[in-house]
C-alpha cells in the first residue's frame, strides 16, 4: 500500500541530517552526513555552501533507502537550519566566498558600532548590545574587509533560504529568519530601510529576498535539476523553511505560553512564547508572528554549550577512548559516570561557559570561557561536570531574565543532545528547579520541518493539528529539592562573575591577536 510520507530536513552546525516521517510523526527513515568547518582565526567560523548541497543529496538518499521508500510516497520536504549562517552568492545560488556561519563572531566591532546609533529597529536587542552573530554585522564586515567580494555578492541569502531557492529557483525568505536576526519588522512595513542606511548598508535592499513567505507557506515544487541531483520526484512540494530552534519547538509541541523549548546542540536556545511585546535589555524580541501568526516570541540562549561539552571530550577524553570501545560505550557515557559520583557543585568549582561569547542576557562576543576554584584534589570528572553545571547557571539566568520582565515558564520541553544524559537533565532540572518533559523523537527540529510540510501539503489544517497527531513524550524529569538549594549559591556566584570579570575577559581575549601578530612579523 502507497504511503503518505513527508520529509524534514535539518541543517546543523556540524551535518544534514533528513528524517523521513509518516503522518503520525513515526520517523521510518534517516540519513545523516557530515560537513566541515573552517575556523580560519579565532572567532571565525566559515561552511562551504556546496558541502551542504552535496550532502544534502546525500542524506535524503540515504534516507530514502533506510525508509525503504519511493519517490511518489513523499508529499511535500520541510526544512530548517542554522540561522545567521550567511551566503554570498550570485544570482543563480553560486557562492562568492565562504557562508559566516552563525558562531562567527569576527563582526563584532561592526555590532558595537550598530548597537551605537540607538535606531529603533534595536528593540528587538533590548536597545542593549546587538550580536555579531546576527545577519547585518556580518555583511557590514564583508562590505568593510572583503568589498570585492561584497562587490559581486548579487544575493544575501541565509542558509535554509538558499537551500529552498536550489531547489525551487524561487529567491523567497524566511519570516523565522529575516524576523530573528535581520530586523524584519512584520508589524511595521517590513524591512528597516532606514536601519540599514543608517549603518552603512544602504546598498544591500537589491541582495535581499524578492519575497518574505511564512513557515509552511508553499515555495514551488522541485526543479528538474534539484530533483535529479536530491534524487526525489520532480515537482514534489517544498515549504518555506525556518530556523532550526524554532521548528524545534513546533516539533516539542511548544505552542502556547508557560512553556520553555530549551533546544540543546552545540549551543543553547531558550523559546517561549507570550501574549505581550516586550523590548528589554538582554532579551531578543519579542518578535510578531515569527513561528505562529498572531503569536509573539521571546528569544534567550547560550552561544556555546554542547560545543565546550564536544571540546572537553576531544581533548581531554582521550585516553578512554579504547576503554570505550571495548566496552561498546560512548566517551561521553564514561565521563557522564565519573561525574555523576560527585557532589552538586563539583566541590567548589565554577565555570564560565563562554568560549565562543555571550549570547544573552549580556550579548557580548568579547568575553572568554574560564574555570575558577581549580585545587589540587580535582580531577577531570570534577570539569566535566562543572561544565554541564556551568551551562545549566547560564539557562537559569535566562530563565531569571524572562520571568522578572513577564514572560511566564513554568515548565521546559528540553530537545537535543542534552537529552542523551540523565545527568545533565537532571541538573537542568535540579538548577531551574522547573520539571523537564522530553518528547520520544529524538530529532525534534527534523520532526517540527516534516510537521510544517505536513500542513504544506494540507494533510493538517494547521501546525497545532499536526502537533496534536504528531508530537509524543516519553518520561518527565522532576527537581531534586535539596540539589536546587545547593545550587542556588553557586548560581548566585555564576550571576556576580559577569560583571566582576567583564573587562579582565575582554582584555584577555585580544591576548591572542597580538601573540599571532608578532609570530607572523617574526616570520617575515
Amino acid at each position: 500500500m502507497k504511503r503518505e510520507l513527508v520529509i524534514g530536513v535539518d541543517g546543523g552546525t556540524e551535518s544534514v541530517r533528513v528524517g523521513i516521517f509518516d503522518l503520525k510523526g513515526n520517523e521510518v527513515g534517516e540519513g545523516i552526513t557530515p560537513y566541515k568547518t573552517y575556523y580560519p582565526k579565532p572567532g571565525w567560523a566559515e561552511q562551504d555552501p556546496n558541502d551542504w548541497w552535496a550532502s544534502l543529496a546525500e542524506s535524503i538518499k540515504k534516507a530514502m533507502k533506510d525508509a525503504n521508500a519511493s519517490k511518489d510516497e513523499i508529499i511535500s520536504i520541510g526544512l530548517d537550519t542554522t540561522c545567521s549562517s550567511v551566503v554570498f552568492c550570485k544570482k543563480d545560488g553560486t557562492p562568492v566566498r565562504k557562508a559566516v556561519i552563525w558562531m562567527d563572531i569576527r563582526s563584532s566591532e561592526e555590532a558595537e558600532k550598530m548597537a551605537a546609533t540607538g535606531h529603533e529597529a534595536l528593540k528587538y536587542n533590548g536597545f542593549g548590545n546587538v550580536s555579531a552573530e546576527w545577519m547585518p554585522s556580518k555583511v557590514l564586515w564583508v562590505k568593510n574587509h572583503e568589498p570585492q567580494n561584497y562587490h559581486e555578492t548579487e544575493k544575501i541569502m541565509d542558509y535554509v533560504d538558499w537551500y529552498t531557492f536550489m531547489m525551487t529557483g524561487r529567491n523567497t525568505g524566511s519570516a523565522s529568519t529575516t524576523t530573528l536576526r535581520w530586523y524584519y519588522d512584520q508589524e511595521n512595513g517590513g524591512v528597516p530601510e532606514d536601519f540599514y542606511k543608517t549603518i552603512g548598508l544602504e546598498d544591500i535592499f537589491d541582495k535581499l529576498p524578492e519575497e518574505i513567505k511564512y513557515l509552511g507557506e508553499y515555495i514551488g515544487g522541485l526543479t528538474p535539476y534539484a530533483a535529479e541531483h536530491l534524487g526525489l520526484a520532480e515537482g514534489t512540494p517544498v515549504g518555506q523553511g525556518g530556523v532550526d530552534c524554532l521548528n524545534g519547538m513546533i516539533g516539542l509541541g511548544v505552542t502556547k505560553p508557560g512553556k520553555l523549548a530549551l533546544i540543546t546542540g552545540s549551543s543553547h536556545c531558550n523559546l517561549a512564547f507570550t501574549d505581550k511585546s516586550i523590548h528589554k535589555e538582554g532579551i531578543f524580541g519579542t518578535y510578531p508572528g515569527v513561528v505562529f501568526p498572531g503569536m509573539k516570541l521571546a528569544e534567550g540562549g547560550q552561544a556555546s554549550s554542547g560545543s565546550v561539552i564536544k571540546w572537553f571530550k576531544t581533548h581531554f577524553g582521550i585516553d578512554i577512548e579504547e576503554q570505550a570501545k571495548q566496552e561498546g560505550i560512548s566517551v561521553y557515557d564514561i565521563l557522564n559516570k565519573e561525574a555523576a559520583e560527585l557532589p552538586p557543585g563539583s566541590e567548589g568549582l565554577l565555570v564560565l561557559e563562554y568560549w565562543q561569547g555571550n549570547r544573552t542576557p549580556y550579548v557580548d562576543a568579547n568575553v572568554r570561557g574560564f574555570i575558577s576554584g581549580l585545587t589540587l584534589k580535582h580531577t577531570r570528572a570534577h570539569i566535566y561536570r562543572a561544565i554541564m553545571e556551568a551551562i545549566a547557571y547560564g539557562t537559569e539566568l535566562n530563565i531569571k531574565n524572562f520571568k522578572e520582565n513577564g514572560i511566564p515558564v513554568e515548565e521546559l520541553y528540553l530537545a537535543g543532545g542534552a537529552t542523551n544524559s540523565d545527568l545533565y537533565l537532571q541538573i537542568h532540572a535540579d538548577v531551574s528547579n522547573l520539571p523537564i518533559n522530553v518528547p520520544e523523537s529524538n530529532q525534534v527540529a527534523c520532526l517540527g520541518s516534516a510537521i510544517m510540510a505536513a500542513v504544506t501539503a494540507g494533510a493538517y489544517a494547521n501546525a497545532d493539528e499536526a502537533v496534536s497527531h504528531m508530537v509524543r513524550y516519553k518520561k518527565r524529569i522532576e527537581p531534586n529539592p535539596e540539589n536546587h538549594e545547593i545550587y542556588k549559591l553557586y548560581s548566585e556566584q555564576y550571576q556576580k562573575a559577569y560583571p566582576q570579570f567583564k573587562e579582565w575577559m575582554h582584555a584577555t581575549s585580544k591576548l591572542d591577536g597580538i601573540a599571532a601578530e608578532k609570530v607572523v612579523k617574526q616570520s617575515v
